[in-house]
């Protein structure tokens, strides 16, 4: 029988699930315990080939909390999930960090995130967050950016992307749900999507949040399984800093670079240096960060002569900042 069964089954949670399949047989002990849900299992067996199959064919893997391979983090929540699909590799818990916060971030916030992340990044840190617009976004950017691993944990399931216009992020970074195939996101999704992040990372940091936030509820979380808890100060009058800075005044260590990650979680590795940039390649670089786009249309954006951000794009490529595309775009590295 196929432990999936059991997992789809209604009633039939993550401490019933591991104590049936304990029994020595395991569908006996099912209709002995749990007769009604039993009258279900062929229904589920059906649907656990269904989902297997379907799974397959997207290249995802159904993780159950029977396997070893199952995330410790998660075997310690109070309410773990029976079974999660995952598509690419979940990173080591030990040296993955979260990084949270709110959809309608301040420039200066997107900013530090992107920063905050490519350089814990090229540190050899893994990056956690939710695919959400705002801070998650840059913070997966950030990490790709610094040529490093990061996971996109869905309030969906992994064929139901969102928010949509994050497609084609997603195809280029690790991703895990614990939404069947098929499942649309839900408001009452996310809470549930938060306690995966707190319970996958060594850490977790809020960039920016108000005090009504998921950011917090992914902080309570953390807490709650004794994890770590950062956050980056802002300003006392921004409401969107409120909640952030609600953490700091409760214990929270402060973050105002990745070194200061680093150090008090006691990662090893540290950012490349930075490199010196002249006015130009600073704002060419910006343009990139944005997004592929063509020499013109570079041009354009920052009025130059095409001539010129060719000759700026080739000092990027040799600095190891910008790459060339298929289709004669460039992008960032």
């Amino acid at each position: 029988m196929d432990p999936l069964a059991l997992a789809l089954l209604p009633g039939i949670g993550p401490k019933r699930l591991l104590e049936l399949l304990a029994e020595e047989n395991p569908v006996r002990s099912l209709k002995e315990r749990f007769p009604q849900a039993a009258i279900g299992l062929p229904q589920a067996e059906k649907q656990a080939g269904r989902e297997r199959e379907r799974a397959a064919a997207l290249g995802v893997r159904i993780l159950g909390l029977w396997e070893e391979e199952f995330p410790e983090g998660l075997r310690r929540l109070p309410q773990p999930p029976t079974h999660l699909y995952l598509k690419g590799e979940l990173p080591e818990e030990g040296r993955a960090v979260a990084i949270v916060g709110t959809r309608k971030a301040s420039s200066w916030a997107l900013f530090f995130t992107r920063r905050l992340a490519r350089e814990l990044a090229e540190a050899g840190v893994a990056v956690l967050s939710g695919l959400a617009r705002g801070i998650d976004r840059e913070a997966h950017l950030g990490a790709l950016e610094g040529g490093g691993r990061t996971l996109g944990v869905l309030g969906s399931a992994l064929d139901r992307l969102y928010p949509p216009e994050h497609r084609e992020l997603a195809h280029r970074m690790d991703l895990v749900s614990e939404f069947p195939l098929g499942t649309g996101p839900k408001p009452e999704f996310f809470p549930r999507r938060n306690r995966i992040i707190a319970g996958l990372a060594r850490a977790v940091i809020v960039v920016e949040a108000p005090l009504e936030s998921g950011a917090l509820i992914t902080a309570r979380y953390a807490l709650e399984l004794g994890k770590e808890v950062l956050a980056v100060p802002g300003r006392p009058t921004d409401e969107n800093s409120l909640g952030a800075n609600r953490l700091i005044q409760d214990g929270a260590y402060p973050v105002l670079s990745a070194e200061d990650v680093l150090s008090y979680l006691g990662f090893s590795g540290k950012p490349r240096k930075a490199l010196e940039l002249s006015q130009e390649e600073e704002g060419l670089y910006a343009l990139l960060r944005q997004g592929e786009a063509l020499p013109e249309d570079l041009a354009q954006a920052l009025g130059l002569t095409p001539e010129r951000v060719l000759s700026l794009l080739t000092l990027l490529e040799l600095k190891g900042l910008a790459q060339a595309l298929p289709g004669g775009r460039y992008g960032a590295l």
